[in-house]
């Protein structure tokens, strides 16, 4: 009796721990912890169910299972160099690279079977069509612009796939060694015409700035003359005017002034020598002296 007793008692335990087992089993397939960085797509007997966010999640135990773990953080494709030709036929060699991450899970799981790969050819063939649009002068010149239209373009196109592209870069248009010996020999002709051109100019320069030169002292000789003539107009117009107002006498004043000064410098450049004068002089001296002392009075 013991024995049944005991066998009872094991069975009832055994029914409890498997109860108990069950309910830790629907408890870890019904609730579902997803990280910040991932969603989970969730299926019901093969069909798409429910795309499960970052935290604690809920689903039916054994009706619902996680098929897919999507990483949501953003993804770089390998850098891919790819063959174009301009619009002016020059080849180019373009390496790119593209950044992009998943926002739509279900949209990735179900549409393409490699992203990665779907994504690079689409890269490829958009940037061989713009570039193909473009002469090589442009290509060089306006990456920037070419970076956002080759963008836009992939945004567009991988739009039912469930991504969304966040950078393009054209890392580097490299040349063909016809091309960029070509592309350096005009470089070259191109420096020495500018160098002949400056060289040019600043001959031109130089001549400009000599003829004006030439011209400003002329005018200043000129404008020299000009007051030198004024002057001795000024001075004859004086004499003139005391001419006319007072006679001879004016006249001879003058005059008797002048041999005046001649005498005086005389005497002060010859350092004490005695100085002989004519007889005209002394009474010249004289005249002067007396009609110095009558304009006095």
């Amino acid at each position: 009796m013991n024995e049944d007793l005991l066998l009872e008692l094991l069975g009832a335990n055994l029914i409890w721990i498997l109860l108990a087992l069950l309910i830790l089993a629907v408890i870890f397939k019904g609730v579902q912890i997803v990280p910040q960085s991932e969603q989970y797509v969730v299926e019901r007997f093969g069909r798409l169910r429910a795309v499960l966010g970052p935290g604690i999640n809920l689903i039916v135990p054994f009706l619902d299972v996680v098929r897919h773990q999507i990483s949501i953080l953003e993804r770089q494709l390998p850098t891919a160099s790819q063959d174009a030709i301009t619009r002016d036929n020059v080849l180019v060699q373009v390496e790119t690279s593209v950044f992009y991450r998943i926002v739509q899970p279900e949209k990735t799981v179900y549409r393409i079977r490699d992203i990665n790969a779907a994504v690079a050819t689409t890269v490829a063939g958009i940037v061989r069509a713009e570039i193909g649009k473009m002469d090589l002068d442009d290509v060089q010149a306006n990456r920037s612009a070419l970076i956002d239209t080759i963008k836009a373009a992939v945004e567009d196109a991988v739009d039912n796939w469930g991504i969304e592209v966040t950078r393009a870069e054209i890392l580097d248009v490299n040349l063909d060694e016809a091309t960029r010996q070509a592309m350096l020999q005009q470089l070259n002709a191109e420096r020495a015409r500018r160098a002949q051109v400056t060289e040019a100019e600043g001959t031109k320069r130089a001549v400009e700035l000599q003829a004006d030169a030439e011209l400003y002292a002329a005018e200043q000789s000129a404008k020299a003359r000009r007051i030198g003539a004024d002057a001795e107009a000024y001075a004859t117009e004086v004499v003139a005017r005391a001419i006319a107002d007072n006679g001879l006498e004016a006249a001879q004043y003058q005059v008797a002034l002048k041999q005046v000064e001649a005498l005086s410098a005389m005497s002060a450049n010859g350092a004490g020598q005695t100085v002989i004068l004519p007889a005209q002089a002394v009474e010249a001296f004289g005249n002067a002296f007396n009609m110095l002392k009558g304009r006095g009075s």
